[in-house]
């Protein structure tokens, strides 16, 4: 396997915990921060996101681009602007914030990260869970309900929590090298079935829109910044401690700002068109299945495999920067059994919500976004 930024090989368990990186293992480049960032933000669930600032806030398309680059692109820069902590200190964000609030006073703010990304690698588990579900039903049959198969729905669980563990467990250098490679691949799927969305745009009701007044997109860019950049500000530097001291500032927040930018963008701005007179995507339940209804029957297949593909890159990287957080709480293990814990809290989570609660979405949704207020 190649060699990483890191001096390790892709494959082989990262042991570093919150600890500084040595100075000579930081030979990192900002073109390997670019893919992390593209990877974790590929999901096509960014799609909801654009449809809402169309459906409810009534933004003209052209709106809605500003909107995206401003909130998703402009939080990201954020994102970079945090990430050149972590070429200077060489330790995860939420350790060197201990400068700042002290060892005590920063156990509050780590909390509510790790609770929050802890609630969004549920949705990821639930989503993905429910994914399979729907495509196993496709090819096969079953029940598409969790609750009347239960037994597949925690294989899925566990096919997904499985394969976020083999990627965060092994750490850093597995992560660069898996995170490029799914990019291209489920990127191309992602065009695929971008294309096939295309047909379903109402154009000429897309040119005739009444733009929204400007406190409208003022809104709508806190909306999207909150659903993208700032939900990730706290992992900034998690990635960036094992860059180069030579790397320049500017090019840290370029490659976060462009490299979740661009698919966030585009996801938003195709969410947009597709929603122009047609609010079923801003108010589905599932937007899973309300993006599936659009498509031809026989695109269903690659389509469910994409949504998979962009949960689980998502889920590398966050459940990596959770085993983090973990340990910047004081839990004394090593950092594989910190993301193993962390794991084994998005399973139980996902077979509450899938296989007990009345309901999912709705309600935890709610929750996560609260956390993201402190």
């Amino acid at each position: 396997m190649s060699s990483t930024s890191s001096g390790q090989s892709a494959g082989q368990l990262e042991t570093r915990g919150i600890e500084p990186v040595p100075e000579g293992e930081c030979n990192g480049h900002p073109l390997q921060l670019f893919w992390v960032w593209f990877a974790a933000n590929i999901s096509i669930l960014g799609l909801p996101l654009g449809a809402t600032l169309v459906a409810f806030r009534g933004l003209a398309i052209w709106q809605a681009i500003i909107v995206a680059i401003l909130g998703a692109a402009g939080s990201f820069a954020v994102v970079g602007i945090i990430s050149i902590a972590g070429r200077r200190g060489r330790a995860p964000s939420l350790t060197l914030s201990r400068a700042i609030f002290g060892v005590r006073g920063n156990i509050g703010p780590t909390l509510v990260s790790l609770m929050s990304r802890l609630g969004w690698e549920t949705v990821n588990t639930t989503t993905a869970a429910f994914v399979l579900l729907s495509l196993c039903s496709i090819l096969f049959g079953s029940p598409v309900e969790a609750k009347s198969a239960p037994v597949l729905t925690l294989i899925f669980i566990a096919i997904f929590v499985l394969l976020t563990l083999a990627v965060s467990g092994l750490g850093h250098a597995t992560l660069l090298v898996i995170q490029k490679w799914a990019t291209y691949v489920f990127g191309a799927l992602n065009i695929l079935v971008g294309g096939f969305l295309c047909a379903t745009i109402d154009w000429s009701a897309v040119f005739n829109a009444t733009p929204a007044p400007l406190s409208a997109m003022i809104i709508g860019v806190g909306t999207m910044a909150a659903g993208t950049g700032i939900g990730w500000a706290n992992a900034g530097a998690d990635m960036s401690r094992y860059q180069h001291r030579s790397v320049k500032a500017a090019r840290l927040v370029t490659s976060a700002a462009f490299g979740a930018g661009i698919p966030l963008v585009l996801l938003i701005t195709l969410g947009g068109l597709l929603s122009v007179g047609n609010n079923d995507l801003a108010s589905a339940t599932d937007p899973i299945i309300a993006i599936r209804d659009m498509l031809p029957t026989w695109m269903a297949v690659p389509y469910l495999i994409t949504a998979f593909g962009g949960l689980l890159l998502s889920n590398n990287l966050s459940v990596y920067s959770a085993g983090l957080t973990t340990l910047t709480l004081g839990l004394k293990v090593k950092r594989v059994h910190a993301v193993i814990v962390d794991i084994v809290a998005i399973f139980a989570g996902s077979i509450y919500f899938m296989l007990i609660a009345d309901s999912f979405y709705g309600p935890f949704i709610t929750f996560i976004s609260l956390l993201a207020v402190p």
